[in-house]
């Protein structure tokens, strides 16, 4: 079967095609935010939107008077950027159709949305890789991608430039696990419980770097903008977030592929994740382990390495209050009882342990709120 997948390396770029990276980025930044105020202006004034082939049209044309420096980087960049933004649009109004909260298109700014995507001529060469108008740049480790690449996303992070190749690649159709089908609860404390007892505890990034954080938040609120103190305090700031995330991702992408790998049937909980961060008290620990991204990932991991089904259980379904062993639901089971006992059979319960096995029981059922594995070909899965 055929997929997408992304393969991501860390650029060792000299000091004069550093500078045109940040050219490139600059000129998609750009691009970006004068399609946006083009398309709210024209909004203002006639009511009506655009798309756009046609922003690119109206740049291309205003390029040899108004912007000659952009001559100096790839076509691509800029073109991209504006399919970026009309797409933002796009979902923004899906949104609207079907009473989702999506935000609407916003500016970006330098330092923090340095990014910009090519298309077209990129070779992947024994230890770099040749991009239009950038030329042979050097990789920090030999790459190995698989299949035809479509395009090359090119970011900076703090001081480091990374390019993610999005490629489709033919692989044969995976044999399914033969284990035995498993739930998966998760949750704060243990990030993630097991049917048959397994509990894995998250690394919690943020919480463990926590102190640094706020202490080189609070020295770089203090330092004067603009000056070379701020921008050497705003690049620590930002080598310490890149750290944190890092090490969920890593995380994530092991948790994900071992279950993919060795289980046959997996079932999870339809969690509001946006909901749950509503609470002040647990936001921060919520957000520290990553429930959506985890549930992204194991989403086309199953369909790449052949587990049968993922399963996602109703999201009002009571799988800590319900006995595992007779069936019993009680009414109030506050978050802080780990344990609770079955007023009508007397079973002793840990509360994880007990959801997970009330959720394994819908995998006899799926017709009961099964989701089926999303399509392996989707261009938002990153490989591991």
């Amino acid at each position: 079967m055929k997929i997408h997948r992304a393969y991501r390396y860390e650029l060792a770029p000299n000091r004069m095609q550093r500078s045109l990276l940040a050219k490139h980025a600059g000129a998609a930044r750009f691009a970006y935010n004068w399609g946006l105020a083009r398309r709210i202006a024209l909004y203002e004034e006639t009511g009506q939107s655009t798309n756009a082939i046609e922003q690119h049209r109206e740049l291309n044309r205003l390029k040899k008077t108004d912007f000659p420096w952009m001559y100096e980087v790839s076509k691509c960049a800029p073109q991209e950027a504006l399919r970026d933004l009309d797409r933002a649009f796009q979902h923004f109004f899906r949104g609207l159709k079907e009473g989702r909260r999506v935000g609407f298109p916003r500016f970006k700014k330098k330092g923090r949305d340095d990014s910009f995507r090519l298309t077209g001529s990129i070779r992947v060469l024994d230890n770099a890789i040749q991009l239009p108008r950038l030329g042979r740049i050097r990789l920090k480790e030999k790459p190995h991608v698989e299949g035809r690449i479509l395009s090359a996303t090119v970011k900076r992070e703090a001081d480091r430039w990374y390019v993610s190749l999005s490629a489709e690649t033919e692989i044969p159709d995976p044999v399914p696990p033969s284990g035995e089908p498993v739930d998966v609860d998760l949750g704060v404390s243990w990030f993630l419980t097991l049917s048959d007892g397994t509990k894995i505890e998250a690394p919690k990034p943020l919480a463990r770097y926590l102190r640094r954080l706020r202490r080189l938040s609070k020295r770089h609120s203090r330092k004067k903008p603009g000056s070379r103190n701020r921008r050497k305090s705003a690049l620590a700031l930002a080598r310490l977030h890149r750290k944190i995330r890092n090490i969920r991702q890593d995380f994530l992408h092991k948790v994900t592929t071992e279950l993919a790998k060795t289980k046959r049937v997996i079932v999870i909980e339809d969690l509001h994740v946006r909901g749950m961060v509503q609470n002040r008290a647990l936001a921060r620990a919520i957000s520290d382990v990553g429930f959506g991204e985890f549930r992204r990932m194991l989403t086309y991991k199953c369909a790449w390495y052949g587990s049968r089904e993922l399963i996602v259980a109703p999201r009002f379904y009571a799988s800590s209050k319900t006995c595992s062993a007779c069936g019993y639901v009680i009414s109030e089971l506050p978050l802080s009882a780990r344990e609770w006992t079955c007023p009508a059979c007397s079973t002793r319960h840990d509360r994880d342990i007990n959801a997970a096995k009330n959720l394994l029981r819908i995998s006899t059922a799926s017709s009961a709120g099964s989701d089926a594995c999303g399509d392996p070909s989707d261009g938002a899965a990153l490989g591991c």
